[in-house]
């Protein structure tokens, strides 16, 4: 298997080396940039994942992220690294389209172990056949795509994942801890507020098909038509 490679985007140099020293020591390929600005003039179809500071200089981490999903139509995966912590803020790195949510200071352990769990989603996630459809909804597993009426949804990793358990399991209920086992794991600080949060974002993208992802009040949710 290739070296999984991860960009560091961060103003603190101090920071980026202490990340870079310890995740090579992990044996991953690191590069890094001190600016949004710098991280965007790379090849980022090269990284497996992106380590993204969000206050930085002129573009924040929050506006890269952006650029990442809607221009440059990118499904690299993202932890943002930040010392805002309000719900807004957490809510913010979401909808932009992040994955995960690292609150500064951190532990390295902890870094370490976010990237880990992250990176090995999506090395081992796989599910039985190429297409799972619901009418003109198609999710392709090989591809990690989803288009409704062949035009592409843009779905962070963590929506493309939830999408797919639901409609592998159409008209089943699936826990909200079911879907933290499946979607995160155990080594990740997650709530299922994160489940919710995912769950509206998700919605909201499938537009009309939105309205097949149903709650259980209590329990968790399905796709069901």
């Amino acid at each position: 298997m290739a070296t999984q490679k991860i960009l560091i985007v961060d103003d603190e140099k101090d920071l980026c080396e202490i990340l870079e020293f310890n995740l090579i020591s992990e044996g991953y390929e690191t590069e890094t940039a001190h600016s949004a600005e710098s991280a965007l003039k790379k090849n980022l179809h090269e990284f497996d994942l992106i380590l993204l500071d969000v206050m930085m200089g002129e573009m924040s981490g929050y506006k890269m992220a952006a650029k990442i999903r809607k221009d440059l139509q990118l499904s690299i995966p993202i932890i943002f690294l930040t010392a805002r912590t309000s719900e807004n803020d957490l809510l913010t790195g979401f909808n932009v389209g992040g994955d995960d949510y690292i609150s500064k200071p951190f532990s390295i352990k902890e870094v370490i172990a976010r990237v880990k769990a992250i990176l090995k989603r999506g090395i081992t996630e796989s599910f039985s056949g190429n297409i799972l459809k619901a009418n003109d909804l198609e999710l392709d597993t090989n591809s990690k795509s989803v288009s409704i009426e062949n035009k592409t949804v843009n779905l962070t990793r963590k929506e493309y994942e939830i999408l797919a358990l639901l409609l592998k399991h159409q008209g089943q209920y699936i826990s909200r801890e079911e879907i933290l086992n499946r979607v995160w794991s155990d080594d990740v600080i997650v709530t299922e507020r994160n489940v919710d949060v995912n769950i509206a974002r998700l919605r909201k993208k499938i537009g009309n098909y939105g309205d097949f992802v149903k709650g259980k009040s209590g329990y968790g949710y399905a796709f069901s038509m």
